[in-house]
């Protein structure tokens, strides 16, 4: 098989399908702490920024988890990463349910993060040698198995939660990884040619030239503006469930407005791949997050129980295709042997800022019982991954070659 033949090829589609599969199983325990957080606050007696520690060390794992597994894939494959993550993940959702204390959750979390982290980067950097002409939204689609998860599992736990509590949610979610991950992860076993890997490096190498950064300071880069970007996505994400509990509207209509969130963020994902498709991961970021921002501001106003389901979607639809985008811009600037570990470095900066962000919010509301300056907080976070995101455009447009003298 060629490259031309082997990337965007019937078994390349057929591979994206069930890496979605595998993304919406995986990354179901980082949503699960999302929509417990109320009843675990009720039990153990905390503060809201007690409260949301398991939530911050469950996105600590998962920031490590990318960068870890994401070389674990560059090295050994995607097929023995993702058995040894799903076991990890199975054994930290039943820990889970043993924990007597906020502490004990917390540390159960940090393990669920770790291990879930493979249904996202790792599975990213994976597709992404898959296909070249619709990398976009192969990225895209990939990416968006996180919000699937987010959007379903809310939903379908939520009975669950009622009726036997979170520790019954957890119990379930660790069956449905140990029969869902594993089986799936034995269809992933091929791997891309050498032809294709030297096709997409030497492309990659010169775009690259293009920017005049080396891949190390470039990594940095899109780092602090994956933190800058995700400090802003967090607050909604994270403190929505909390929000509506606090505004006397329930936490059935937070989980209501985090699923309607992520339903808009899987079509905001999509659509960011088609146009990355056109124009390139870095504009298409910067269009992202632009969006967010704007929706931001759209909240603070925001207190009526409809007006907050019109927002949520409104942020969803706005923001959904910002972090694909980094991984976009890894394959297209990076070398593409490295891509398991340089996709996995920028989406754990991403995922600390989510983890930063989701403990300054419940800081920030301890302080002022309010709400309304952790969004402000987010805006300005948010301001930051513009202006690197400006700066790189700048850096990334072509050169003219300089006037012939006159003989």
């Amino acid at each position: 098989m060629t490259s031309q033949t082997e990337t965007d090829s019937r078994y390349a589609w057929f591979r994206l399908l069930v890496t979605m599969g595998i993304a919406v199983i995986a990354n179901a325990g980082m949503w699960a702490i999302v929509v417990i957080m109320p009843a675990v606050e009720a039990e153990f007696g905390t503060s809201r920024a007690e409260a949301s520690l398991p939530y911050t060390l469950n996105m600590v794992g998962f920031a490590l988890g990318n960068m870890v597994l994401g070389r674990a894939l560059d090295r050994f494959g995607v097929t023995l990463s993702l058995v040894l993550a799903g076991l990890g993940l199975v054994a930290g959702l039943f820990f889970a349910t043993l924990a007597g204390s906020i502490l004990v959750l917390s540390a159960a979390q940090l393990v669920v993060g770790f291990a879930s982290a493979v249904g996202f980067g790792p599975l990213i950097a994976d597709i992404s040698h898959w296909f070249v002409r619709k990398r976009g939204i192969a990225v895209a689609l990939v990416a968006s198995g996180n919000y699937f998860s987010g959007a379903i599992w809310p939903m379908l736990l939520a009975g669950l939660l009622q009726e036997s509590g979170w520790r019954a949610v957890y119990g379930a979610l660790a069956l449905v990884t140990l029969l869902g991950v594993i089986p799936l992860a034995m269809l992933l076993r091929r791997s891309v040619s050498e032809e294709t890997r030297e096709a997409a490096q030497e492309a990659s190498s010169l775009r690259a030239r293009t920017v005049g950064l080396s891949p190390r300071s470039l990594s940095w880069l899109l780092g602090l503006a994956g933190i800058g970007c995700c400090v802003a996505m967090s607050m909604p994400q994270v403190h929505i469930v909390s929000y509506c509990v606090e505004l006397g509207f329930g936490a059935v209509a937070g989980a209501e407005m985090l699923s309607l969130m992520l339903l808009g963020g899987v079509g905001s994902r999509i659509l960011s791949g088609l146009l990355a498709d056109r124009l390139g991961g870095v504009r298409t970021l910067l269009i992202g997050s632009a969006l967010q921002t704007l929706a931001l501001m759209l909240y603070i106003p925001a207190g009526g129980l409809v007006s907050l389901y019109l927002v949520s979607l409104v942020f969803g639809l706005s923001q959904g295709g910002i972090v694909p985008s980094y991984a976009l811009i890894v394959r297209e600037y990076m070398p593409a042997r490295e891509a398991g570990a340089r996709v996995g470095f920028v989406l754990m900066a991403t995922i600390m800022g989510m983890a930063l962000g989701g403990w300054l919010s419940g800081v920030i509301f301890d302080l002022t019982g309010s709400y309304a300056w952790a969004f402000i907080n987010g805006i300005a976070w948010n301001g930051l991954n513009v202006a690197i995101m400006l700066w790189l455009l700048s850096r990334s447009r072509p050169r003219r070659a300089p006037a012939a003298q006159p003989a």
